[in-house]
């Protein structure tokens, strides 16, 4: 429904994958609402569909306990001027897209003060520390979910929450042609390449990379005909793993491509990747991966405490199943990404591809319609 009224509306996304999300969001809305208002934080794809960016987006990616602590000055000092901001110009409607420990303690404060909010992305709260449910409900009007059995925890708790499924599975093709995508990159067309994908952050690339880099030569070392293959998001980040890649592995045939993530994730035969959003672009390539994540010792000793999932990589959540081998901590060692990236390069690990796309179809939801659907129903009502 198209409203003559132009809405303010403010949205925050804190880190790469959240601009994605809200600027599908913010493209549908803009559609329905031609003189809508966007103010708040996002990337370049949510600032292209109209949104003023009252601080820069790469402050709030920030992973980890301590590294939050070491920016809590700063993250602070940015959440004031946003809760001041809002509450002075009074949005018709707050969007809190992902990082929770951010966007939650602002819905709470605006939801206070009568204005509505959302929340793009649930928390994790089914995996671990499930008591924030309790603050969840007192900041948040609308849980807006990417997985289909996150919905069913909010309804046993009487929270409104709507499952979206994932734009990505709506952009991401069913069949992505190796071929093509070689030919695309000017990768040779007849190797066998590894993809290796240590991370967007600065500070997991300090942390993973290494590893990475180093299983990545133990591969060649045992196979020499491999090549290895590494996406960065930026020149900054292209730049920190080229040195550390001269450290470490300086005659390792690895090729860094400029942004193009999924494109040289499609030219893979198999992928080496961190935890996070990018296992979830990887399954629905339909790529064989394996998944590691290593995290500052003090982050995961509460973590390990408090996480209740029997795992922490995307497929096999949502397969609810061992669909694809991960390594968190001690468990990631050179051995066995090694070992386990061997397997996966097999023929037998094609018989995860029809999961891959079982699963593929069931978030095909037209996520940006849904959200914007509910986003449009709070404006209404």
């Amino acid at each position: 429904m198209t409203s003559s009224t132009a809405p303010l509306i403010a949205v925050i996304a804190g880190e790469h994958s959240g601009d994605l999300l809200g600027a599908g969001m913010l493209r549908e809305l803009r559609n329905r609402y031609p003189d809508a208002e966007f103010i708040g934080v996002g990337g370049p794809l949510m600032q292209a569909q109209g949104l003023t960016s009252l601080i820069p987006m790469e402050d709030l990616a920030v992973m980890g306990i301590a590294e939050v602590l070491g920016s809590l000055f700063k993250l602070l000092g940015h959440r004031r001027l946003l809760v001041n901001t809002f509450l002075e110009r009074r949005p018709d409607v707050f969007i809190g897209i992902d990082a929770p420990d951010f966007n939650l303690p602002i819905a709470k404060r605006l939801k206070a003060a009568g204005i509505k909010t959302v929340h793009y992305v649930s928390p994790s709260v089914w995996a671990w520390r499930q008591g924030r449910i309790h603050g969840i409900k007192q900041a948040v009007d609308h849980v807006l979910c990417l997985l289909p059995f996150e919905k069913a925890f909010y309804d046993e708790h009487e929270l409104p929450a709507t499952f979206v499924g994932h734009p990505l599975a709506d952009s991401i093709p069913m069949t992505w042609s190796k071929l093509a995508a070689r030919e695309h990159l000017q990768l040779a067309t007849e190797q066998q390449w590894i993809g290796v994908l240590p991370g967007s952050r600065k500070g997991e690339i300090a942390r993973m990379a290494p590893l990475f880099l180093k299983v990545a030569q133990r591969l060649h070392a045992e196979q020499p005909n491999l090549k290895f293959v590494t996406p960065m998001i930026s020149a900054a980040r292209a730049e920190q793993f080229r040195n550390l890649q001269q450290q470490i592995a300086p005659d390792l045939p690895l090729t860094i491509i400029d942004g193009q993530s999924r494109d040289t994730m499609a030219a893979c035969d198999a992928l080496l990747l961190t935890s996070g959003t990018v296992t979830l672009e990887a399954m629905l390539i339909k790529r064989p991966m394996v998944v590691a994540y290593k995290f500052n010792w003090l982050t995961y000793q509460l973590i390990k405490r408090l996480f209740k999932a029997p795992f922490f990589s995307l497929p096999n959540l949502l397969a609810n199943t061992l669909l694809v081998p991960e390594f968190a901590q001690h468990e990631a060692t050179e051995e066995n990404l090694c070992q386990a990236l061997t397997t996966q390069l097999q023929p037998s690990a094609e018989q995860t591809i029809t999961r891959f796309t079982e699963l593929h179809e069931q978030l095909q939801q037209r996520a940006d319609m849904l959200s914007a659907d509910v986003v449009s129903q709070l404006l209404n009502s």
